[in-house]
């Protein structure tokens, strides 16, 4: 058995920022689970859809693995990253990171894990991995996964080696703080302001305030999406709230990350931020209950509501980020 020591295996609400909690307190930077999103600049927002899926899809963050990327840019960390298509150098590359006292970051497909609770395929999934013998793997996980689990070694070799939307290629990483590495306070404003830019300007109408606001039109549809709404409706209204997004679709987070940035660096305009994404975190709630209540009673009002809230959403979150971008 090989154990990385002194690993604070505490799980959070969403896998990527808790396996970076769990990488960062072993180089001792411990940060908030909302810190760590907002200053991966992690919230966004994506309606998903395409001809081979069953069910739109509604996200609320960045591209799996771009808010890890964008943490190490921000704070200056060191990011070791390897990708292999050979499961055998795959797993070597773990090992050699374990045996050298160094937890290691793994994204793959939780379907295959065997602790895993809700079985759907799932590509993007992060967890930290920091022990191993010959037949299982330690894993921490989300708390809604059971934070410090195992699994066997057969079935996170599954996981790493799937392929499908949001899949990587054995994807491993490490992080190292440099002792010149900036104070987290001194990057809010740019993560902020970046998350803003991005929010705003979004390359495609799928995405940001645009694609709130085309969901607020194509989610009145969705009954006719779908021949079992009990199923399909019920699934996105739980992952909005409980599939890992800390509830709110990720806006919980980004209201506590805005919440803890104005006391921590003060001023106007990050109050006035936390102050609408508290009202917005609070419109995405009423909106997974409106989609939840359509799919257990097949009525369609309860789809044109979440839609009008919707639209709201889009004009709340568009005002809030005009506002945050233009933190100096």
């Amino acid at each position: 058995m090989s154990i990385v020591e002194d690993i604070d295996p505490r799980g959070t609400r969403h896998c990527e920022t808790s396996t970076l909690g769990v990488l960062l307190r072993h180089r001792g930077a411990d940060l908030s689970e909302p810190m760590l999103f907002g200053l991966g600049a992690g919230l966004s927002f994506v309606y998903w859809d395409s001809r081979n899926m069953g069910f739109p899809f509604l996200g609320g963050r960045v591209k799996p693995f771009e808010l890890t990327r964008n943490l190490a840019a921000n704070l200056g960390l060191d990011l070791q990253v390897r990708e292999t298509a050979s499961p055998r150098k795959a797993w070597e590359n773990v090992t050699g990171a374990v045996d050298a006292g160094h937890p290691v970051g793994l994204q793959l497909d939780s379907y295959h894990l065997d602790h895993f609770t809700t079985k759907v395929h799932f590509g993007g999934h992060v967890v930290a991995l920091y022990g191993y013998d010959d037949r299982n793997a330690l894993l921490v996980d989300t708390d809604q996964q059971g934070g410090a689990v195992s699994t066997g070694l057969a079935s996170l070799a599954r996981a790493r080696a799937a392929r499908g939307p949001m899949t990587a290629r054995h994807r491993s990483f490490t992080l190292t703080v440099p002792r010149d590495a900036p104070a987290p306070r001194s990057r809010i404003v740019p993560a902020v302001t970046a998350c803003a830019d991005a929010f705003l300007h979004p390359p495609i109408a799928n995405l940001g305030h645009r694609g709130i606001a085309k969901a607020g039109k194509l989610v009145r549809t969705w009954l006719r999406r779908t021949d079992d709404p009990g199923r399909d409706l019920s699934r996105a209204a739980l992952l909005m709230e409980k599939g890992g997004t800390g509830g709110a679709l990720f806006r919980n987070l980004y209201r506590d990350f805005l919440a803890e940035s104005a006391e921590s660096v003060g001023g106007p305009r990050l109050r006035t931020g936390h102050r609408l994404y508290t009202e917005a975190a609070a419109g995405w709630t009423r909106a997974a209950e409106l989609i939840s209540r359509a799919g257990a009673t097949g009525e369609e009002r309860y789809l044109t509501e979440a839609g009008d809230l919707l639209l709201g959403l889009s004009r709340l979150e568009r005002e809030a980020m005009e506002e945050l971008s233009r933190l100096t």
